[in-house]
């Protein structure tokens, strides 16, 4: 392997949430680097330093440099063929750590959808957002007025609870996540889990055309599950948000709006206890044409015209409970 290759190998590190490692030509030893994906084709991806490359790498993608160069605080990445072949590095902070997001153009316009997101409350209220306890990289609601509490959840990965019940959950997916619970034969179980809900949601950070632009997996497979969980738990939508902020945009409204729903469903409920019962409705009069038919039918006498003598309604209601 030559040292001034591109090269993807599996992480030996187990259960990491980074499966690859990458390294980049730079340096004398190189710049060893843990990666989400190999390729950031529909998001960035999270990059986080590695010590070393492993003795024997399990290679996945060797790619030939035409350039590598440190900008700053960005490696600027260069490859040797048609496609796929400009990208770069960039390291920065967030949070008072640092990161390290691998970036092309196409990604970097793709998560900046040039939208303003509202700052208003969802529904009127400042929601207390329940965050399961094992997500990981979870939504702060920072720019939406909320408050969230970490516990876990029995379904979802927010969910906002009133008078001692859950009666809202969001799934917060994103594509890489999504891919492997379906191909892993787990959505189903994640749908069921939601359905026990009374409202709930899949929502992916992603769009859904990312979906057809897969490598490692055929999109048609993916595509098929997702319709096949769609029809067979209609009640939990599965929505693709295209970016990470409006996914958690979407699922703040969305849990708005349930807990509103909620509320009015009690009001309702309170005021049906305070109305009194109307009781049954009284059947309705029988026509005249109607009585004519069941006297003629049982041998009484009446006229084909005029008024229906009072004996024979009289023995109609009789017949009929009506008395």
């Amino acid at each position: 392997m030559s040292a001034d290759d591109f090269v993807i190998a599996r992480n030996p590190e187990e259960g990491s949430s980074l499966p690859y490692l990458l390294r980049l030509p730079l340096g004398p030893d190189g710049v060893v680097l843990k990666v989400r994906d190999t390729w950031p084709r529909t998001a960035k991806v999270y990059c986080h330093a590695a010590t070393q490359w492993p003795a024997e790498a399990e290679v996945v993608e060797r790619v030939a440099v035409r350039s590598c160069v440190r900008r700053g605080a960005a490696i600027d990445l260069v490859l040797d063929r048609g496609r796929e072949n400009r990208s770069q590095f960039v390291f920065t902070r967030a949070r008072g750590r640092e990161v390290i997001f691998w970036q092309s153009a196409r990604t970097t316009r793709q998560a900046r959808p040039n939208v303003s997101l509202p700052t208003q409350r969802a529904s009127g209220m400042v929601l207390d957002i329940l965050v399961d306890s094992h997500e990981r990289y979870a939504w702060k609601f920072s720019s939406q007025q909320a408050h969230t509490t970490q516990r876990a959840l029995p379904a979802g990965d927010y969910a906002v609870e009133l008078d001692g019940r859950i009666i809202a959950a969001v799934e917060r997916k994103s594509l890489a996540d999504l891919v492997s619970t379906v191909t892993g034969g787990k959505l189903r179980y994640v749908l069921a889990a939601l359905a026990e809900v009374p409202r709930a949601a899949l929502v992916v950070e992603d769009r859904y055309s990312a979906v057809f632009k897969l490598t490692y997996v055929r999109p048609a497979v993916v595509a098929e599950s997702l319709a096949e969980a769609q029809v067979r738990f209609p009640g939990v939508p599965i929505v693709f948000c295209e970016t990470r902020s409006l996914a958690q945009e979407w699922a703040y409204r969305f849990l708005g709006a349930a807990a509103a729903h909620h509320d009015d469903e009690l009001a309702a409920a309170r005021l049906a206890d305070l109305l009194p019962g109307a009781g049954p409705l009284a059947p309705a009069e029988p026509t005249v044409a109607a009585v004519r038919d069941w006297a003629a039918a049982n041998g009484l006498t009446v006229a084909a015209k005029g008024r229906v003598p009072a004996a024979v309604r009289a023995a109609y209601d009789a017949a009929h409970g009506r008395a």
